[in-house]
C-alpha cells in the first residue's frame, strides 16, 4: 500500500511540475509549428524558453527580400548569447511563393538562411494565426508590410517592433537586441 501511495505521490508530483513548467512559459511560446518545407513540427516552448526571439514575417518575391541576409547575420552574431530568429512566410501581401520547397530554396540557396523557417501563415486580418494575433495585441500594431518584426526578451515581453523599413544593421535595432539579451 504504501508503494502505491508513494507512486501517486510521485505522478501528481511529476504533473504538478509539468504544469509549472508549462505555465512559465510565455504566451508568445505556446504554440507548436511546422517547419518550412518539412514535416517535422517544434514546441516552441521547448524549443525557444529562456531566449531572446525576433519574429519575423518574410516574403520571398519582396522589396526587403534582401534583408533575410541581414537577419541571418544577426542570428550568426548573437546565437550563442541567446537570440533566436524566427521566419514566418506569408502570402498575405500577395508576394510569395506558391510552394514551401520554393520559398526554402530561397532561402537557403540564395540567402544562406540557417534560423528557424516555418510553414507560411497568415499574420495580420480574420485570417491571422493566433501567434501573430498574440503579437500584434501585445505589441500595439499588425505588421503593416513583410518584414515586419517582433523583439522578445527571454522573459516573453514585446520589447518593441519594427518596421520594413528596419533593416536588420540599423544601430538601433542592434542596441534593442543587445539591451533584450543584456549584453
Amino acid at each position: 500500500m504504501k508503494k502505491v501511495i508513494s507512486l501517486v505521490l510521485l505522478m501528481a508530483m511529476m504533473v504538478s511540475s509539468q504544469v509549472a513548467i508549462a505555465s512559465e512559459c510565455p504566451d508568445l511560446l505556446k504554440f507548436a509549428k511546422r517547419k518550412l518545407n518539412s514535416q517535422e513540427v517544434v514546441n516552441m516552448c521547448e524549443a525557444y524558453e529562456g531566449k531572446t526571439v525576433l519574429f519575423v514575417n518574410t516574403a520571398s518575391k519582396c522589396g526587403f527580400t534582401p534583408q533575410f541576409e541581414g537577419l541571418e547575420a544577426l542570428y550568426t552574431e548573437f546565437k550563442d548569447a541567446g537570440l533566436v530568429v524566427l521566419g514566418f512566410p506569408s502570402n498575405d501581401f500577395n508576394q510569395e511563393f506558391g510552394t514551401e520547397k520554393e520559398t526554402a530554396e530561397l532561402c537557403e540557396l540564395t540567402y544562406g538562411v540557417n534560423f528557424p523557417m516555418f510553414e507560411s501563415i497568415s499574420v495580420r486580418g480574420d485570417d491571422a494565426d493566433p501567434l501573430y494575433v498574440m503579437l500584434a495585441k501585445k505589441a500595439g500594431t499588425a505588421p503593416k508590410w513583410n518584414f515586419y518584426k517582433y523583439l522578445m526578451d527571454k522573459n516573453g515581453n514585446v520589447v518593441e517592433s519594427y518596421s520594413a523599413f528596419t533593416k536588420p544593421d540599423n544601430d538601433d535595432f542592434v542596441a534593442d537586441i543587445k539591451t533584450a539579451l543584456a549584453l
